[in-house]
Formats: C-alpha cells, sequence, structure tokens
C-alpha cells in the first residue's frame, strides 16, 4: 500500500471562509502574470491576428496625435465613436489571458480589478449587487476573464453590473474560450456572448486571436501519471526540500468540493506548494465535474503542479460529457491538467 511522509496535510481538512473584503483586494491577475506585458506576449507568425490584437490593444488607453483619446478615446468627426469595451474571442492557449493582464498592468490609475466571471459573482454573493457597485465604481477598467454564458441568472447580474460601471466611465476588457483550432467555432463563441449581453453589446468591440493551444506545443499526450512508487518519491521528495504538499484520494477531494462554495477555492490552495491526488478515476456526474473544472482553473492560477495515481487528469471527463454544453470548459480544464502534470 502507499505511504507517504507523515506531516503532509489534506486538502480536505481546509474549508475555507473568503469575506468580500478579501475577494476584491484578490482582484488582480494570476500569479503567473503578474509581470505580463505586451512586450513579453510572442505571437505566432503562424497566426498574424495574435500580432495585430497586440497593436490594437497598445492603444486601448494611449491618447492619439491631435488629442485623440486611443482606442476607446476621442476620435476624427467622421470615424465612428470607440466602444468602452472589448472581448478577446478565440481558442484556449493563444495568450488571451496574458493580453487582458499585460492590458490591466498598462491601465492607468490605481483602481481597476482583474478576475474570473465566477469571482465576479461570488463578490456580488458577499457583498450584495449594490455594494458590488459601489466597490468596483471608479475603476479605469474591469477585466473579466473566462466569462461565462452557461448560467442566465449570473449572466443578467453580470450584464447588469457591467452596464451601471460603463455608464460611469469605467472601461471593460473580457475573454471566453472556444474549442482549439475548430475552425469558425470563435466567430461563434463571439455571436453568444454579444448575444447573451444583449443590453450591452454594443459597448463591445471583438478581437479574433487565432492560434493552438501553446501548452501543447511543447506538451503531447496525457497529462502525466505517476506509479505508487514514484507517487510516493515525489511527494518525499518535495517534502524534503521544504515545499507544502497535500495528499487526498480523488474521491476524497470531490467529495470536498462539493461542500465548499466555488468562490473559496482559491482559499483552498493557500500556501500550497504541491497538490497529490491518488487513485483518479473517470467522472460520470456532470456536477462533479464541472466542479473540478472550477478547482482546477484556480490551481492553474496559482500554478501549483500536480501529482496523481489511477487515471491521466485529462481522461476524467466520462461519459457524453465532451460533446455537451460544457464542452469548452472541459477542454480548458484538459489542457490545463496536462500542463500541471508536467510541472517539476
Amino acid at each position: 500500500m502507499s505511504s507517504v511522509p507523515t506531516g503532509n496535510r489534506s486538502l480536505t481538512d481546509r474549508n475555507p471562509a473568503v469575506s468580500g473584503a478579501e475577494i476584491v483586494a484578490s482582484l488582480t491577475p494570476p500569479r503567473q502574470f503578474h509581470e505580463a506585458s505586451f512586450d513579453s506576449y510572442r505571437p505566432d507568425p503562424d497566426f498574424p491576428g495574435q500580432a495585430a490584437a497586440v497593436e490594437q490593444l497598445r492603444g486601448f488607453f494611449a491618447p492619439q496625435a491631435g488629442g485623440g483619446g486611443g482606442f476607446f478615446g476621442r476620435r476624427k468627426s467622421k470615424e465612428p465613436k470607440a466602444k468602452p469595451g472589448v472581448y478577446l474571442d478565440g481558442g484556449f492557449g493563444v495568450g488571451k489571458t496574458h493580453l487582458l493582464a499585460a492590458l490591466w498592468h498598462d491601465a492607468p490609475g490605481r483602481k481597476k480589478y482583474f478576475g474570473t466571471f465566477i469571482e465576479y459573482t461570488a463578490l456580488v454573493g458577499a457583498l450584495g449587487y449594490a455594494a458590488t457597485v459601489a466597490e468596483l465604481s471608479g475603476a479605469t477598467l474591469i477585466c473579466i476573464d473566462e466569462f461565462e454564458l452557461d448560467d442566465p441568472g449570473d449572466t443578467m447580474v453580470m450584464t447588469r453590473l457591467l452596464g451601471e460601471l460603463v455608464s460611469t466611465g469605467t472601461r471593460i476588457a473580457a475573454t471566453s474560450n472556444t474549442p482549439p483550432n475548430a475552425l469558425g467555432e470563435g466567430r461563434f463563441a463571439a455571436a453568444d456572448f454579444l448575444r447573451e449581453i444583449q443590453a450591452i453589446s454594443a459597448n463591445f468591440e471583438t478581437l479574433r486571436i487565432d492560434g493552438t493551444d501553446y501548452r501543447r506545443r511543447s506538451i503531447e499526450g496525457h497529462a502525466v501519471v505517476s506509479s505508487d512508487e514514484r507517487f510516493d518519491e515525489r511527494v518525499a521528495d518535495a517534502t524534503a526540500a521544504g515545499r507544502h504538499v497535500t495528499v487526498d484520494s480523488f474521491d476524497e477531494l470531490i467529495t470536498h468540493l462539493a461542500a465548499v462554495h466555488p468562490s473559496r477555492f482559491i482559499g483552498l490552495l493557500e500556501g500550497v506548494d504541491v497538490i497529490a491526488l491518488r487513485e483518479v478515476h473517470v467522472l460520470t456526474d456532470q456536477g462533479q465535474a464541472l466542479r473540478l473544472v472550477a478547482f482546477i482553473d484556480r490551481v492553474y492560477d496559482a500554478q501549483i503542479p500536480l501529482v496523481t495515481t489511477g487515471t491521466a487528469l485529462d481522461e476524467v471527463f466520462g461519459g457524453d460529457m465532451l460533446n455537451g454544453g460544457y464542452r469548452k470548459k472541459y477542454l480548458r480544464a484538459m489542457s490545463r491538467m496536462i500542463a500541471l502534470t508536467s510541472m517539476d
């Protein structure tokens, strides 16, 4: 039977509480994008739309010659009025989050926010709608990564929230995901996004970013799986190096995630350096699968390596899940799990 060094803790021992103030304080780019800039973005030469998007976003806040207002500033009278929102449309792994973070860093002023869709809806849940509007009002920029379109109620709340913020001068930038290398599907995703936020859709300019998943440019195949012996070795080595390793069975984690609101998943990961999961297996319950996706998003933001035994993590979405309405979420999670299990 597998054994691990004593002293390792479990994620299931944690039941974090996250306040509205803590959520607001956390609305900054993920760790790996703390230094993101337009200069550090590496466009794929096979997809010229990536370089074009960089150039357009560079002018987002830059004044034009003659006193214009840049991407969203004043234009010549014969030109159409610039829009206060931009939607980065494209598959995952093409650098949308990098560009979104670069735009956040480029934004003037100290009051600006960067978060995922679920973090903003969690903030509304924690503070209430009116208090959230008051908290975010006056921001120069609100960045929303991974805008979700599958919950009509949350989408309606976010549309109303963004409409109020735009009316006071705040600019908005958003992303969502489309399947990789799916010709034409990104444009349908853009249409879906604009349809769902129809009340404020006229405020958004769409930038198309095509490309292949950069996480797979050097990573092929499946998520890395360890034997029981190798699992113990990796956990022991990480622990001996002073890294905080959590050890759980896959079933224990899945059960625990059902008892923790997704807005608190980031609290589960505080101080964790490596996550070790035993006996990964295929999931057939869609609720469990979607909670795992939300958890993996936070693990990826924190850049925490995964060590696993059992089924490869990118093969856990069973049944007909990959052909259903949440296909985009599952494909994004699979891409991220391959990357996370390949980290040292």
